[in-house]
């Protein structure tokens, strides 16, 4: 029997031709096809000039300059190698809330034989009381930085929307948490505070039917090639890094989709979202995991980090270095996104 290792005729060579053109365009298009799926949100991203700040944003923007400023320069380095810094922060946040004339509650813990705190504020909801959308960020640093963009920014998105929510007499409960211990060593071990909270909410029944965690939401930059991403989802996403991501496992796909569609429904920012497995490189890294873990739908909303911030987690993570009009303009597109979850 002979073996024919390469075609002889013409139709020989035609059908192999054709057999690897099949093969390349199911290689090519896999990787396109799941790009395709990850990314497919209601609506369209912003494109074009960003309006100049109305009188609100541009109150909004001086609020987040203070709040980031007070924690990132005014406080500094805020983890478990400075305790008196992580308490200042915690201190820093419940002086915040109460100025707001809100009740925050402390869910302390130890470790290591010290004392660490989440900080709680509640907005009760009228109709649907007993469903709890939770909006959370960490306010623990990196060791050695001053961690103005992680995460002094999400910090200082939250108490902005506690500013923006806390008379809208809202149908769900609404929790404003700040966490301690999201940074290494503690991420996914027993001493994150979200994980903590999480497991809290789950022991108690509580009905959390959405969770948004506030993650580095200081950095934009308009600029081609300094967007990163994982391996091939480049090919779905922008180049430049001028936009804020919602970010959430399968599970939580639904939640991602509708921030998405109300964000971009009402929002004049660019904004871009992922749906995919928690394996991806960055899907997983913030307090929304700990919520995943307890069975609750949770995304997390982000300048992207690591991928877009040259700065993370190095020293000059200062508060000069975020864009505070973009902030401005992101806080008010969340805040109208919480409002849409907690009324739907």
């Amino acid at each position: 029997m002979r073996i024919a290792l390469y075609p002889k005729t013409t139709r020989e060579w035609r059908m192999a031709g054709l057999r690897v053109g099949v093969a390349a365009l199911v290689v090519l298009s896999v990787p396109l096809a799941a790009g395709w799926y990850f990314s497919c949100m209601p609506g369209s991203s912003f494109k074009g000039p960003l309006a100049p700040l109305t009188p609100e944003q541009e109150r909004l923007r001086d609020l987040l300059r203070t709040h980031v400023s007070a924690l990132a320069q005014g406080i500094g380095e805020r983890n478990m190698q400075k305790p008196e810094s992580l308490e200042k922060s915690a201190r820093y946040v419940e002086a915040a809330l109460e100025g707001l004339e809100l009740e925050p509650a402390r869910h302390t813990y130890l470790v290591d034989g010290v004392a660490v705190s989440n900080i709680e504020a509640e907005l009760p909801g009228t109709g649907l009381k007993d469903e709890i959308v939770v909006i959370g960020a960490h306010y623990d640093s990196f060791w050695e930085t001053p961690g103005a963009d992680d995460n002094a920014s999400g910090v200082a998105v939250l108490l902005v929307l506690a500013d923006m929510l806390r008379d809208q007499g809202l149908e769900r409960t609404v929790r404003l948490v700040a966490f301690v211990n999201e940074e290494p060593p503690h991420f996914k071990n027993e001493s994150m505070g979200s994980l903590r909270y999480a497991r809290r909410c789950a022991e108690r029944n509580e009905d959390v039917v959405a969770m948004m965690a506030l993650e580095m939401l200081g950095v934009y930059v308009e600029k081609s090639g300094v967007q990163k991403y994982p391996p091939l989802l480049q090919y779905a996403y922008p180049a430049s890094g001028d936009f804020v991501g919602f970010v959430g496992d399968f599970r939580s796909g639904g939640l991602v989709r509708d921030a998405v569609g109300v964000f971009r429904e009402t929002t004049d920012f660019p904004s871009e979202g992922l749906v995919g497995p928690a394996w991806i490189n960055g899907v997983d890294f913030s307090d929304h995991w700990s919520f995943w873990q307890a069975g609750y739908r949770a995304m997390m909303v982000t300048d992207t980090a690591f991928f877009r911030n040259i700065l993370y987690h190095t020293v000059s993570d200062t508060p000069d270095s975020l864009d505070y009009d973009r902030m401005a303009r992101v806080a008010a597109g969340l805040a109208r996104v919480v409002v849409a979850l907690a009324n739907e």
